[in-house]
């Protein structure tokens, strides 16, 4: 090994911006930073371990004991990419541990094959806004001057659990509404023409079940529209409500924060700006 001791410096995501359920994206200026000690045996969580054995068992790397230690912000059970946080941190780390006997696109195939879905992983992995399917993504910059304001309710959501409330088949009137706004979401970001995303985040496949799950979602949803908003969603599996604005930030995370505490008190919200730069690996 080259090295004892790693840290995979990740940012978090929101994905599916509303109808683009399970292929779109963005990395957020938050972060949690993974470091990873080779040598070390201890106890670890069973995430932890089972990304451990994949990497393990994708490279047949001999397996060695580590450690893992994770410092950062970004809110556990949230919908904002907390568990790609950690398994992007642990594969990346261990790749490097290792002598890089992956990719760079393999450690993502990896890391996508673990989270079930592209949409999180690629952002927090090349940055910026992400359009993908399984194996094929298109990604490009942000400007700083599209905020996110990311509403935080007190609920954890496990992502399992926020599936589960799906259906299985959908109206084609819905499906078709969906790929119309996400197709016009991601030729916005890409141009960029960011006030072409007015009114484009509504959803007909997933929010209309989660939204039971969160008390007050739509009138959150309502409160930042009014305030100024390009549009708001659910963030991921939630529970964060995220919104997109040009405009008076502030205004709309006031609005937001105002409307979330007559459901549920000790609700925050911040106003974040897009990561271009993904994840960052510093060897010690």
């Amino acid at each position: 090994m080259s090295c004892q001791k790693v840290a995979v410096r990740v940012p978090a995501t929101t994905a599916n911006l509303g109808p683009g359920f399970d292929s779109l994206g963005v990395a957020l200026r938050l972060y949690n930073t993974i470091t990873v000690r080779s040598g070390v045996t201890t106890k670890l969580p069973p995430m932890f371990s089972a990304t451990g054995k994949a990497f393990f068992a994708a490279t047949r790397v001999k397996p060695f004991p580590f450690s893992v230690e994770i410092k950062g912000n970004v809110p556990i059970c949230r919908g904002m990419g907390s568990s790609v946080t950690v398994r992007l941190g642990i594969v990346g780390a261990l790749n490097r541990l290792s002598g890089r006997p992956l990719s760079p696109e393999e450690v993502l195939t990896l890391v996508v094959a673990m989270e079930g879905h592209p949409d999180n992983a690629v952002p927090a992995y090349y940055g910026g806004f992400a359009a993908c399917t399984t194996g094929r993504f298109v990604n490009v910059p942000v400007s700083p001057k599209l905020k996110f304001i990311a509403l935080v309710p007190d609920i954890q959501l496990e992502t399992s659990a926020a599936r589960k409330v799906l259906h299985s088949k959908v109206a084609l009137a819905d499906a078709v509404s969906n790929l119309q706004r996400a197709s016009v979401i991601t030729a916005a970001f890409c141009a960029p023409n960011y006030r072409a995303l007015r009114g484009l985040f509504t959803d007909r496949l997933h929010q209309p079940y989660r939204a039971k799950l969160i008390p007050g979602f739509y009138d959150v949803l309502a409160a930042a529209d009014r305030a100024g908003a390009l549009g708001s969603y659910l963030s991921g599996a939630g529970s964060t409500i995220m919104a997109v604005t040009v405009d008076q930030p502030e205004k709309v995370r006031t609005a937001m924060l105002r409307a979330a505490n007559k459901f549920i008190k000790g609700s925050q919200a911040c106003i974040l700006s897009a990561d271009n730069d993904g994840t960052q690996v510093k060897e010690y």
